[in-house]
């Protein structure tokens, strides 16, 4: 049943004005996870303030981790001592992020046991690409009655191979954080190479970590012995850019992305292109407390869309998967038809049965496709967001709608996106939170 919390939004109106994007929140658990590594303080900076990051602080907490904040979006985090039994399994199953614990853990922990991890209702997440990934680099995992027994093997061979299975982040990211501080040398083929991969890895290295070909498919790992505190920045959140951008061009809004990292989303921006969204890279610059990616604002302007005419997701560089919805709903407000296919998740189109309620010209193919004709006018509902994602999608949808729409489980969009009603009331929303 949808929580009765909702977002009550008055559509129609043109937005205007300014709109920075946050920290990536996959990259915050990513650094977070990374802090188990070593005992001494670490200061993570710009981190998101969203649901999910706030549980994975929880979880570390009950297990033994300390942390403070030094300034509003600033914490020193210490795992001076870890305590996995005291792991609640209430929150581990609230989000799929604890996962990375599964591969952080065993570095400073021989034995453990933890509950299989949760996180959206978007179709199957299978653990095996993890079983075997991290099996090979000497991590032997069985799966009981919904609980992981994890083991560490301390005598292994000191130049290991692991093929991922499948172009899995977080499976690329537990092997990763498994293989730091291991003896011997670990060959990572097939690895994903999405930002927040390649944040945590140059914050590892900075650590101490030895670790190459970051920003590519194969990775070596010189384990060390030990890894020391680090001051980090976590990147800005690619997602919130493609999210940003579509809210933009959907409700032909005037528009300045301030925050953005444009090599980030390079193939979003060009499929944004094809629908015709005008926009400007401006005020580019080297990221201060980076490793070398450069910011910039993007400007958006009103402008008359055309379908894109397929739009699918692909491992970085390609479309993110995350950002894939935000395509749907422009494609309800573009001249055209446009085919959606995500070929990821099954269970991920349910939003399109909530645009169709709002007026929307959609079919729903199979699990994975889904053909839009727009442009057409939407009208404003009672809908419900059943994943994160979904949720800012109906938020672009109601902002589009002409009269009130009402989004119930509103909680499911403060999983990923910061005090989103107070920051778009800031650019001309008119939106609301009830409970």
């Amino acid at each position: 049943m949808p929580s009765k919390e909702k977002f009550i939004i008055t559509g129609g109106k043109k937005l205007e004005g300014d709109i920075k994007v946050r920290g990536a929140k996959n990259a915050a658990f990513a650094v977070l996870a990374a802090t188990l590594l070593t005992d001494q303080e670490c200061e993570i900076d710009n981190l998101p303030l969203v649901g999910d990051v706030m549980v994975m602080l929880d979880i570390l907490k009950k297990i033994g981790v300390r942390h403070r904040f030094v300034g509003k979006r600033k914490i020193v985090i210490q795992a001076k001592k870890l305590y996995p039994g005291r792991m609640p399994h209430e929150l581990v199953e609230k989000i799929r992020a604890s996962i990375l614990l599964w591969g952080a853990l065993p570095s400073r922990v021989k034995r453990f046991v933890m509950y299989k991890p949760g996180g959206c209702s978007i179709g199957a997440r299978i653990l095996d690409p993890h079983v075997e990934a991290l099996g090979s680099a000497g991590i032997i995992s069985k799966q009981k009655n919904g609980y992981l027994e994890i083991l560490r093997k301390d005598s292994i061979s000191l130049r290991r191979e692991v093929v991922l299975s499948e172009m899995s982040v977080t499976a690329t990211e537990n092997v990763i954080l498994a293989s730091v501080t291991r003896k011997g040398v670990t060959e990572v083929f097939c690895a994903t190479l999405e930002p927040h991969v390649q944040d945590m890895c140059h914050m590892l290295n900075k650590m101490g970590a030895e670790i190459s070909g970051i920003g590519t498919n194969t990775l070596v790992i010189r384990g060390v012995e030990k890894l020391k505190g680090v001051s980090h920045t976590i990147i800005p959140d690619p997602i919130e850019m493609g999210t940003f951008i579509a809210l933009a061009a959907a409700t032909k809004s005037h528009l300045t992305i301030r925050n953005c990292v444009p090599e980030f989303i390079k193939f979003d921006m060009l499929k944004f292109k094809e629908a015709h969204v005008t926009l400007k890279v401006k005020n580019e610059k080297t990221a201060q407390f980076g490793w070398g990616y450069r910011t910039a604002d993007i400007e958006v302007f009103p402008s008359h869309l055309k379908a894109v005419k397929k739009v699918h997701n692909l491992p970085y560089p390609g479309l993110c998967p995350d950002v894939l919805p935000m395509f749907a709903v422009l494609a309800t407000q573009a001249k055209g038809v446009t085919l959606i296919h995500d070929w990821m998740y099954e269970g991920r189109l349910k939003y399109i049965d909530e645009l169709k309620r709002m007026g929307a010209d959609a079919f729903i193919c199979d699990p994975h496709r889904a053909l839009i004709t727009g442009p057409t006018p939407l009208e404003g509902k009672e809908i419900t967001s059943f994943d994160l994602r979904a949720g800012a999608v109906l938020l672009i949808a109601a902002l589009c709608a002409k009269g009130e729409t009402i989004i119930y489980n509103a909680h499911q969009v403060d999983r990923g996106y910061e005090s989103i009603e107070a920051r778009l009331r800031k650019i001309g929303a008119v939106i609301t939170r009830a409970a």
